[in-house]
């Protein structure tokens, strides 16, 4: 693969292939998923054995983290594209979230609350999103879209994998008061957004200007390709298990002490670090939506593991790496090949349907998910996700097989 030969050299030649525009936005998402995942490894032992919630209640208050973006994104990305100010967009989404890090410890224990304060969050997350990715695409080269996101996704991941290292470490050995943990995580989310503010420039387009209407970009669902890959992706979010729930699941059937439940998404993030550059440049060649199904085969393999007769620290070793492999393989994947289908001046609002399907689907999910552990066990539960996942992965081959023989 693409690195695999030498790292200086690699680096070099990433180097000259890629923007500093990939780098500057990598560094400020590292930074910022520093901030964000010490909040994400914090929550479920916050919420289920400090707060003592329910698997309903964590399920409803997960699909608020991850769904809540949904109707922002769209309002993000078509914004970006009307004023020509991704850059701007991209300023007010990661400021609101970096202010809602304040907001954590006013609201303390209640539900409402946190729930109201995760809304904001994530409503900064789906302002960001498409004007970041759309910034990306449009100063990268069609041909090395793959590898640009996989750039961007594996310094992202640094940040993912600090993240919960410094959750570890200030529940381990300083204390298990809330207050400091979101204090540290908003400093890191200044620090993002101050890189953004002084080191990134908005990308240069000549695509004609006065062209962006809303009636324009949702008219983007015309384009076949567009349309197969929103509803695609967004059936297989829909039986896709948050990290949040897997992690959970994970640690009860290893039967880890729940103290490493922090930790687990360091195992993540740790192999979709060493992959996510060399796969998006492997997708670049075969075939970008080839590579983001086939990471939804190992996101299978890694719910069946689940179910298997393997415990402890072999079944964690082995289902985080799938786990890290299916984000290598799906998370700025999918965001390459959705660019390809998209004119310059829309860019942003058209990764921003992609991404509304995906969230929109991933908020059912979480709320569906958390009902079935409260009500129907953690066994049952990983089985009807497998057998879902299953009939998701048949239907979008289907779907995809059908719009080859049209074409």
């Amino acid at each position: 693969m693409y690195v695999a030969t030498s790292r200086p050299k690699g680096g070099a030649e990433l180097r000259k292939r890629l923007p500093s525009t990939v780098f500057a936005l990598g560094t400020v998402s590292l930074l910022t998923d520093v901030s964000a995942e010490m909040i994400t490894a914090f929550m479920p032992v916050y919420l289920l054995f400090s707060l003592q919630m329910s698997y309903l209640q964590f399920g409803l208050l997960d699909g608020i983290y991850t769904g809540a973006t949904a109707v922002l994104r769209l309002a993000g990305g078509y914004v970006a594209d009307r004023m020509r100010r991704h850059k701007a967009v991209a300023v007010a989404g990661y400021g609101l979230s970096a202010v809602t890090k304040l907001a954590f410890p006013v609201v303390g224990a209640s539900a409402f609350g946190i729930g109201g304060v995760l809304a904001l969050d994530r409503a900064g997350k789906g302002l960001r999103t498409s004007p970041r990715d759309a910034m990306i695409s449009l100063a990268t080269p069609k041909e090395s879209l793959g590898v640009a996101f996989g750039v961007h996704r594996t310094m992202d991941t640094i940040g993912a994998l600090i993240g919960p290292l410094m959750t570890f470490a200030v529940l381990a050995w300083l204390t298990t008061s809330p207050e400091p943990m979101f204090v540290i995580s908003f400093c890191f989310a200044l620090l993002g957004l101050i890189v953004l503010v002084f080191f990134v420039r908005q990308p240069r387009s000549d695509a004609p200007s006065g062209r962006v209407s809303i009636r324009r970009s949702l008219g983007l669902l015309r384009h076949a390709g567009l349309r197969r890959t929103t509803v695609a992706a967004g059936l297989l979010g829909l039986v896709t298990m948050s990290d949040a729930f897997l992690f959970v699941v994970l640690q009860r059937v290893s039967g880890l002490n729940p103290t490493w439940l922090a930790l687990m998404p360091v195992g993540t993030a740790l192999v979709f670090l060493l992959t996510a550059t060399p796969i998006g440049s492997f997708a670049d060649r075969v075939g970008r939506w080839t590579v983001f199904f086939a990471g939804h085969v190992v996101l299978l393999a890694a719910y069946v593991l689940l179910l298997g007769p393997i415990t402890g620290w072999p079944l964690v070793i082995l289902t985080l790496g799938l786990h890290g492999l299916f984000y290598a393989a799906t998370d700025g994947v999918l965001m390459a090949h959705g660019a390809t289908m998209v004119p310059e001046e829309l860019r942003a609002s058209g990764l921003s349907i992609v991404q509304t399907g995906q969230a929109l689907a991933r908020l059912v999910s979480s709320i569906a998910f958390g009902f079935s552990l409260q009500y129907l066990g953690f066994t049952t539960s990983v089985a009807l996700g497998v057998g879902a996942l299953l009939v998701a992965l048949v239907a979008v081959r289907v779907i995809m097989l059908r719009a080859e023989v049209e074409s």
